[in-house]
This record gives structure tokens, C-alpha cells and sequence, in this order.
């Protein structure tokens, strides 16, 4: 199956305070389905219904997010053909080539086993449909112990995403809503971190980029991919308006190279399709007392 399982809950952090998570409720083939997952230390539960954990506040999704959380959950099934169809019509490349510029930058070829028997993980924050989870599975070396997990705040792009999972394309696969705003796992948690078109219309990006340097382990590559034009590029008119018609939600889209945070290096900015930017960075290691500020 592909969901949480119940000893993967010990991998969760609670949203709210980051406590610990318990769960309470009915399991499938060792895959939690209905119940809740409860915080030992503030007490909030998170409900877990027909095997989605949901981990997030539902008062938290406003502005842009709720937005496009409508949008992407009107059209699942529409939107892998349309990328497919779209996106050499509009930028003359191929999907599979802009795909293949930034998972590059995920660097998931130099992935090693963990000298403690730990499986490796890897985080896609906004996972969709799943378009990525393919490579992901060819870019990986052979035989290596790998955990994917997948969040997304839109049930009808993870419900997509679990009927691609279910033609056993990618077994093995962990998916639940949550908000990119407030990761539901402890610090340091994932070997990679990843994100793919949607956090210009994130209502903080500063916050989401915080979050996902916040789980990843220091070192690793972090890539965060969305819409920008390419200042090289020289667009027809109808080039311009389809643009501007898929960045309606900013009336300047470009990659956040200024809200990165305090300390991120090798901080590489490209473009990977004329629409396109790919920004990569890393994260230093954390003092206990930075940490303890962070958290505090």
C-alpha cells in the first residue's frame, strides 16, 4: 500500500508544537486509515480518515493558499496532460527536459545507505499528481533503502497521485495533506528536499522556505522550482499573456533568492525551461542555541 504506515507515525512531528504523535484509530496492512493522530504535548488531534493523515489547520489556509487549493482540486486530471501538452507549445521545450534540468539539482545519484540501517528519505512539499515520482525512482542509485513522502494541502491532487501510485509505478510512497507553512516533522529529517510549481502562491514563502530548510538535513541540496520568465527569452504576445494568465496570483513572479534563510549557501539560481527558475541552496549546520531560538 501506499500511506502512512503505523510505524511511520514516529517520524511525524505534531504541526502545532512539534510533539511527538500517537495513533488512535483503525489500521489496513499495517497502514493507518481512520482515527487520530494525537500530540502528547499540546493535546491537539489530527484526523486521519480513509488512510489521509491531515495535518494542518484548516483556519491556516487563507488568501492564495485557499485559492489554489480550489483551483488544483477542480482539475486532477486535467493537469499532467495539459503540462504534457503546454509546455513545449508555450516554451519550445519538452516537459521531460525542464524535469530533467532541475531533479539534476536534487542530486539523488549521490544518496548513500545510512551507516545506522536508516532508510534514506526524501521530501516532495507539493507532490500533486506525482509527475515527479517516476524520476525520482529512476534517478536513485540501485537497491538503495529509500523512503518517499509526499505532502499536499489539495485532496484531489493526492488522491490523483495515490491512483498513479496504485499502478505500481512508485510503491511505497507516503501521502498526506499538510502545509508547506508548518511541516508536520522533526528537525532534520530528510536526506532531500524538494518543491515543484506552487510557492509563488504561497501566502508566506518565506515561512515555506524556512520549513523545508528546517527538515532537511544540513548539507543536503534543497530545490525549489516555480514560475519565472526567463530574461533571455524573448516572448511573442501570446507567449506573454499564457504567462501572465498562469502567474494571475503575483504580479511578480520570480524565484525568492531574498527569502531564503539566514545562512543558506551555494545558492545556485537557473533557468530550466523559458518559464521556469530552479533555485537550489544548502543549509549550515545548527548550534543547540539557534536551535533552541528557532524553536522557542
Amino acid at each position: 500500500m501506499n500511506g502512512v504506515r503505523v510505524r511511520d507515525v514516529a517520524l511525524l512531528a505534531c504541526p502545532a508544537c512539534g510533539g511527538a504523535l500517537v495513533f488512535h484509530g483503525l489500521e489496513t496492512d499495517g497502514c493507518i486509515r481512520d482515527g487520530w493522530l494525537r500530540c502528547g504535548g499540546c493535546g491537539e488531534a489530527w484526523s486521519v480518515a480513509r488512510g489521509m493523515a491531515r495535518l494542518y489547520r484548516e483556519d491556516a489556509v487563507r488568501g492564495t493558499d485557499r485559492l489554489m487549493r480550489v483551483i488544483y482540486d477542480g482539475l486532477p486530471v486535467l493537469h499532467d496532460p495539459l503540462t504534457t501538452l503546454l509546455t513545449p507549445l508555450l516554451q519550445s521545450v519538452s516537459e521531460a527536459r525542464m524535469r530533467a534540468g532541475y531533479m539534476r539539482r536534487v542530486e539523488l545519484g549521490s544518496l548513500t545507505p545510512h551507516e545506522d540501517g536508516r532508510p534514506v528519505r526524501v521530501l516532495e512539499v507539493g507532490v500533486g499528481s506525482g509527475a515527479n515520482l517516476p524520476l525520482l525512482r529512476d534517478g536513485l542509485p540501485p537497491g538503495l533503502d529509500v523512503e518517499v513522502w509526499g505532502v499536499d494541502l489539495s485532496e484531489g491532487m493526492l488522491k490523483h497521485c495515490k491512483r498513479r501510485l496504485r499502478s505500481g509505478d512508485c510503491a511505497g510512497v507516503r501521502l498526506m495533506m499538510a502545509d508547506a507553512h508548518a511541516l508536520p516533522f522533526p528537525d532534520a529529517s530528510f536526506d532531500r528536499v524538494f518543491h515543484v510549481g506552487g510557492i509563488g502562491g504561497y501566502r508566506a514563502p518565506e515561512r515555506a522556505l524556512a520549513e523545508m530548510a528546517r527538515v532537511a538535513k544540513p548539507g543536503t541540496p534543497l530545490v525549489v522550482v516555480d514560475e519565472q520568465m526567463d530574461p533571455a527569452f524573448r516572448p511573442s504576445l501570446f507567449q506573454r499573456a499564457a504567462f501572465r494568465a498562469m502567474t494571475f496570483y503575483s504580479w511578480d513572479p520570480h524565484s525568492p533568492r531574498e527569502l531564503l534563510p539566514p545562512g543558506a549557501f551555494d545558492v545556485t539560481e537557473e533557468q530550466v525551461a523559458p518559464f521556469y527558475y530552479c533555485l537550489s541552496f544548502r543549509m549550515p549546520e545548527v548550534d543547540s542555541a539557534s536551535a533552541d531560538a528557532r524553536h522557542g
